[in-house]
């Protein structure tokens, strides 16, 4: 897997990762009943158990396995004043099946 990121989000992480004791995880909220959203975001935390390490541009990241099914094989980062970190394209999913008899 690797990570795509813009200058703005590398400069951003960089500056982050500085003041924090955690490395920068991809994280994916998710939601829903019958169909499903996805929302990711980078936090920092501490490492799980299992993760998957990857380095890019000299940053660390963590990502967990349940995070890692709903990412792309090449994820986007990209970093903005006032949208913060956008990471990959979040989605939603109708899988609701109907039946009529």
């Amino acid at each position: 897997m690797m990570i795509k990121m813009t200058e703005a989000a590398i400069n951003k992480l960089k500056e982050m990762s500085a003041n924090e004791k955690h490395n920068p995880r991809i994280d994916a909220e998710v939601s829903g009943g019958c169909g499903i959203s996805v929302k990711f975001s980078i936090v920092f935390d501490e490492p799980r158990r299992n993760d998957l390490c990857i380095e890019m541009e000299g940053i660390q990241f963590q990502i967990d396995r349940f995070t890692k099914r709903y990412l792309d094989e090449e994820p986007h980062i990209d970093y903005g004043e006032e949208q913060g970190f956008v990471v990959g394209e979040s989605f939603a999913s109708s899988a609701c099946a109907i039946q009529f008899d």
